[in-house]
């Protein structure tokens, strides 16, 4: 317009930060339940047992799951950084069965003609069994990740080996605090 520009200062709107949807013990234990089918039911207390995330779940190998130490190797995750992680007892149970039952070759879940499980196969199972489950929370794959680190840090474990289980590279104080 020819005129003398002008310069003007807008902050930008800031992020919205919600909280994330936690479910009790109970929930956890009445959504585990809800589920029949051997694979679904394992791929869901894996993510929640030991706090993974979805991709790293599909991505995981047979060979990654230390019996011996009761540990689960989580390879190349967020970051491409590889972390350790927790396998209970009744984990390594179930995964017994479930390898003696679907013998699966290459990845812990395999499709239905081999390779990675699909992630929305994944997503759908846990919506069914929220639904046979009852529970009316919005309730992801990610909310068992969140779940596992609520109920360690709800059980007095220390909060910096809860960021060691997650891998999580620094400490987000505002975060902590929302959960408590």
């Amino acid at each position: 317009m020819k005129g003398k520009r002008k310069f003007y200062f807008i902050d930008r709107p800031k992020k919205e930060r919600k909280l994330p949807v936690v479910l009790s013990e109970e929930e956890v234990s009445r959504l585990l339940s809800s589920v029949d089918n051997l694979k679904h039911k394992c791929l869901l207390m894996l993510i929640y047992s030991a706090g993974l995330r979805i991709s790293e779940a599909l991505r995981m190998k047979r060979a990654d799951i230390d019996t011996e130490r009761m540990q689960v190797h989580i390879k190349g995750a967020k970051g491409k950084k590889d972390r350790i992680s927790l396998l209970s007892e009744q984990m390594l149970s179930i995964l017994k069965d479930y390898y003696q039952l679907y013998e699966p070759k290459k990845y812990v879940f395999e499709g239905m003609y081999g390779g990675k499980y699909s992630a929305r196969s994944a997503q759908e199972i846990i919506k069914r069994a929220c639904a046979q489950a009852g529970i009316t929370k919005k309730v992801s794959l990610p909310t068992l990740r969140h779940t596992f680190a609520t109920h360690l840090l709800e059980a007095g474990t220390d909060l910096r080996y809860i960021q060691v289980l997650l891998g999580h590279h620094a400490i987000n104080i505002k975060a902590i605090f929302s959960l408590l």
